[in-house]
């Protein structure tokens, strides 16, 4: 079996994997365009195979930029060559570049969304100029330590975005997560209660008991005035399928009114849009 046909199997093993692409040899320019040629004029899908796989190995380089964010390298390099294939796809060969200048554009794309989905569990960079600080901001703290107002001014103008811009992302990336409700942890840290402790419990106030009875009083009223409009079948099957504790199945019912099981889903799903018409 060839490497390119292993490539597709599960490895298991990052490092093995990275190995084998290592092994996969070079496309030359010549080979590339004979590639890319057969693909964008034939549809070539064997060719399409062979130009992604000869580039998996710069995935994983480009990948491997990431690895700051504390997401699995295997993750990046997932994403990664789902921008490869992209970019594959869209390659015109008659535009005089090679394809590994025009995929880094793709591939990088698809780890930046990956990371700003994954890096934490509320979206950090929504915005164009976030976005744009959340994957330079980073290095240039290496270089400037702590920001001060001069630096804060620098950063903004080499990235083209304001100061306050700048602010508020840094007060992002110095944030954590927190979990909403309580933790069940003995070792938790009482002193940085979460956001659910400052919440007042109100499910036993008496009012709010009652306005929940009278709305479920309400709710229960407009669904027995509804289903009187329905024939006596179809409110026997409505109550038998959602309302009784033990429910009839479809072909219970089915062996009772003598008619096959998907009759008696029709019938239940004409009923309930009937109810819904009633109840709107």
């Amino acid at each position: 079996m060839n490497k390119e046909l292993q490539l597709t199997m599960p490895l298991g093993d990052l490092t093995a994997y990275n190995n084998a692409t290592q092994q996969i040899p070079i496309l030359s320019a010549d080979e590339e365009h004979e590639l890319a040629v057969r693909l964008y004029e034939e549809n070539d899908l064997k060719a399409a195979q062979k130009l992604v796989v000869s580039h998996l190995r710069f995935v994983a380089h480009i990948a491997r930029s990431y690895s700051g964010y504390g997401l699995p390298e295997a993750d990046l390099i997932q994403e990664g060559s789902i921008g490869l294939m992209k970019a594959v796809k869209r390659f015109n060969p008659y535009k005089g570049v090679r394809l590994v200048s025009f995929a880094v554009y793709w591939i990088r794309a698809e780890i930046h969304e990956f990371v700003l989905r994954n890096w934490r569990i509320v979206k950090i960079a929504t915005t164009k100029a976030q976005r744009k600080l959340f994957f330079n901001l980073r290095s240039k703290k290496n270089r400037l330590a702590w920001f001060n107002q001069d630096e804060v001014e620098s950063v903004a103008k080499d990235l083209g975005v304001t100061t306050k811009d700048v602010y508020e992302m840094e007060s992002r990336l110095t944030g954590s997560d927190i979990g909403f409700d309580n933790q069940d942890d003995d070792d938790s840290d009482s002193l940085h209660p979460s956001p659910e402790a400052y919440l007042e419990d109100m499910s036993q106030e008496p009012s709010v008991n009652l306005e929940k009875q009278n709305h479920d009083d309400f709710e229960n009223a407009r669904l027995q005035n509804a289903l009187v409009t329905l024939d006596e079948r179809s409110q026997d099957i409505v109550r038998r399928r959602w309302l009784d504790e033990n429910k009839s199945t479809l072909q219970e019912l089915a062996t009772e009114y003598s008619v096959s099981a998907e009759r008696i889903r029709q019938l239940e799903n004409n009923a309930i849009k009937k109810l819904r018409t009633a109840m709107a």
